[in-house]
């Protein structure tokens, strides 16, 4: 696949089909993906990937966990800054608009939403997951290398026709994660990603995020 293309179609998906993800895909993804830079090539992402019936056992755990702790655990790092300001503020309550729209699910009806929102920890049906975990040694820099490696990871799913959806919001439960996959206690829980084909007939996979025009976040200095 072109990497434009790539690029373009590449979107949250939140609704999966039950299609198993072909053996061997993840390998040859995952050991591609590890091409991507980081700072003195230090390459500090830890990934683990769960299918079949680990990711059964995981899906049976946290639909209780979210029943017996629905405000999550205590969080190890901010997932927004607590002052968001405009325009980041706007964007991110466009995309909740937008998303809740498709699933006519209104503001004021918090209980709908907090349901589609627990979708989340069933990885919105996917058939695979992913963690990415760091060491707590690590600092921002080493952070923003994890997302190029994971922004490698998507691309390249998309190359082998899948799609996938980054979940900030495991690290709401980083305990019950650390325990479930058996994380060294210097590490840290960054992100997991939901895995597989998007189901067309899924309406929240008919959300396209509004993306800002150039102008507004580039400039190019010639002298």
């Amino acid at each position: 696949m072109d990497v434009y293309e790539a690029i373009r179609s590449r979107r949250s998906v939140r609704g999966f089909l039950n299609t198993p993800v072909p053996v061997g895909v993840m390998p040859r993804i995952l050991a591609a993906a590890a091409r991507a830079p980081s700072g003195g090539n230090l390459q500090p992402w830890h990934i683990k990937v769960i299918s079949g019936a680990a990711m059964q056992r995981l899906k049976a755990i946290m639909q209780h966990r979210v029943e017996d702790a629905p405000q999550g655990e205590a969080i190890e790092y901010d997932i927004y800054p607590k002052e968001l300001v405009a325009p980041y503020r706007d964007r991110r309550f466009q995309i909740g608009e937008d998303l809740y729209a498709q699933l006519a699910i209104p503001r004021e009806d918090k209980a709908a939403r907090r349901k589609w929102f627990a979708r989340n920890y069933q990885f919105f049906g996917a058939p695979v997951g992913l963690f990415c975990t760091v060491d707590r040694r690590m600092g921002p820099p080493q952070w923003s290398d994890l997302g190029m490696f994971l922004q490698n990871v998507m691309l390249l799913l998309r190359a082998e026709g899948l799609d996938s959806c980054p979940q900030e919001c495991w690290a709401t439960y980083p305990q019950t994660i650390a325990e479930f996959l058996g994380t060294p206690a210097e590490q840290m829980l960054f992100t997991g990603m939901a895995i597989g084909y998007a189901d067309p007939e899924a309406p929240a996979n008919r959300v396209v995020a509004k993306r800002a025009e150039l102008g507004e976040f580039a400039q190019f200095i010639e002298q």
